[in-house]
């Protein structure tokens, strides 16, 4: 079998540039990390401005009288609440609720846009078109022709509002606008997935240099660029969960930690008898917080075991889904897989690391409290 081509983003020659360290990621080359390494990107965003590029998530376009039923139909939240300008965070399920990826939806006066995870969007793309079959919809797979540039941290307006010819402030959470960027057109979206606020900025992608030169290029505030590894330790200090790690085709919308967003009064959805089913019958696994009180470095694998009154551990109850030593607060965080009972905020629990257990409690995310994302 041959292997597949590793894509590059728009941005590449500006991470080469940079000296990033260049990894695979969801058939991409992408930064790692950039000279400075990830504790100083991570504390970047936390104190000030960081940029990161991620543009390889995929975009696909729904237009069409029936674009609107066909979105409710295929995603768990309920679409018909969100007004143009407004983003929605979602799940794609199948029959048996079980989550095919988590997205974001944007509604336009005249058009969705759903934005997927890179390494699902061949899976999705398919899913999508299949199930448009009926509907009187035109879709179009935009992902290539759409760079996307994420500036996140406490000064981000500081950095942007020079740069946008929008109000940053009039752009409400979870809220977009279209305008200009340094000069480029842009979708200025208040979202982000590091728990600090922040714009997501999605560009043409012969503008996605002209964007990112700007926004690390300017005058006494500027964003510092950040990669992959501290994009992963700044969503997990938040307890945002990963496809692949946390959220997969083997467990349902309920038992991944996305009861929040599955509207069961929505009407007919796919998945949507299955999860009303299950949240009857009762969730029998979660996926819960961790946080450490042993110092160690939680890894996905590890076992998760009981600890009883004593802190003597028993058996395996779970496995660890993601973890990190968080920068900032200095202990280990993880999110893993557990028994109903056991996900309980304040349960005791270890996680085996080798031929050690590491104690900590169950802990409802966010673990890091201290953000400036707008709620």
């Amino acid at each position: 079998m041959e292997s597949q081509p590793v894509l590059k983003t728009p941005l590449h020659d500006v991470h080469a540039a940079l000296g990033a360290r260049m990894v695979p990621f969801a058939g991409y080359q992408m930064p790692l990390q950039y000279a400075a390494g990830i504790r100083a990107e991570h504390a970047a965003t936390r104190t000030g401005c960081a940029v990161f590029d991620v543009s390889h998530m995929g975009e696909f376009t729904v237009r069409g009288p029936q674009a609107e039923a066909l979105v409710q139909y295929l995603t768990v939240n309920d679409v018909s609440r969100a007004t143009p300008g407004q983003a929605q965070y979602s799940a794609l399920c199948n029959e048996g609720g079980f989550v095919l990826d988590d997205l974001l939806i944007y509604r336009f006066a005249d058009r969705f846009m759903l934005v997927v995870n890179a390494s699902n969007r061949a899976k999705d793309w398919q899913w999508v078109a299949e199930h448009a079959q009926g509907y009187d919809v035109d879709l179009s797979d935009d992902s290539d022709e759409i760079a996307l540039v994420a500036v996140q941290g406490p000064d981000c307006r500081k950095v942007l509002a020079p740069l946008a010819d929008r109000n940053l402030d009039d752009i409400g959470y979870y809220r977009f606008a279209e305008g200009t960027v340094a000069g480029v057109e842009a979708v200025v979206s208040c979202t982000g997935y590091t728990g600090e606020d922040g714009f997501e900025l999605y560009v043409p992608a012969t503008g996605a240099e002209q964007v990112w030169r700007a926004v690390t290029e300017a005058g006494q505030v500027r964003a510092e660029p950040a990669g992959l590894g501290a994009r992963d330790s700044l969503r997990l200090e938040m307890g945002y969960a990963l496809y692949g790690n946390d959220l997969d085709e083997r467990h349902t919308a309920l038992e991944s930690g996305l009861g929040w967003v599955v509207k069961l009064d929505a009407g007919e959805f796919v998945g949507r008898a299955a999860l009303a089913a299950q949240k009857e019958q009762g969730v029998v696994r979660r996926l819960a917080g961790i946080r450490l009180e042993d110092r160690g470095f939680p890894r996905p694998g590890y076992p998760v075991v009981e600890l009883g009154e004593e802190a003597e551990a028993g058996g395996d109850i779970g496995v660890v889904t993601s973890g990190v030593a968080s920068p900032s607060l200095g202990a280990g965080v993880a999110l893993a897989r557990l028994p109903a009972g056991a996900a309980k905020p304040g349960t005791p629990v270890g996680i085996r690391v080798r031929d050690r257990v590491l104690a900590g409690r169950t802990q409802r995310p966010p673990f890091y409290t201290k953000g400036s994302i707008r709620r």
